[in-house]
């Protein structure tokens, strides 16, 4: 009953695996792209690899890209785009908050900030960590400041910037 539609569903899988590599490889071309400087290059690739199989990733570095180029709140989009695609990437919500510190809405950045340190995927806790400590500290809130530095520096303890603003708040705390 079922076999007239094994050989559509068999090609339908056959098209998303095509596209899912083709994406994988116009990612890497943009992200080699961006390594080189090439930003516009980089951000057309990222557009093209997004177009054939959206990916948290191609969304972030996409958002990377625009805040390279000093596109702060398209950065943030692309990143919320990201989010969307894949909430338990961490790498999104590290750089949303990133992106709000330099802006000076601190504030607004420790919720996004807090969700990169209990995301379920990302390689580099530690510098969510970090960024939330840089919120605290420029809200003068250095004990919690000295708290998230402990956290980033429990995680990677050869983080030179946390160790280094670590010490910093241990003076101001004296």
């Amino acid at each position: 009953m079922y076999a007239p539609y094994a050989p559509i569903a068999f090609r339908i899988r056959l098209m998303a695996e095509s596209r899912a590599r083709m994406a994988l490889q116009l990612f890497d071309r943009a992200f080699q792209a961006q390594k080189q400087g090439d930003l516009e290059l980089a951000i057309q690739l990222y557009k093209q690899s997004i177009e054939l199989h959206p990916t948290a990733e191609a969304y972030t570095y996409l958002g990377w890209t625009y805040h390279f180029l000093g596109r702060t709140e398209e950065a943030i989009a692309e990143c919320k785009n990201a989010i969307a695609a894949d909430p338990s990437l961490g790498n999104p919500y590290n750089d949303i908050g990133a992106y709000l510190l330099e802006l000076g809405r601190h504030e607004e950045a420790i919720p996004w900030l807090e969700k990169a340190t209990v995301s379920q995927r990302y390689e580099a806790y530690h510098f969510a960590w970090f960024n939330l400590a840089r919120a605290y500290l420029r809200m003068e809130l250095y004990s919690r400041a000295k708290s998230c530095l402990e956290q980033a520096l429990d995680i990677e303890p050869e983080y030179r910037s946390a160790q280094e603003a670590l010490d910093r708040v241990r003076r101001l705390i004296q």
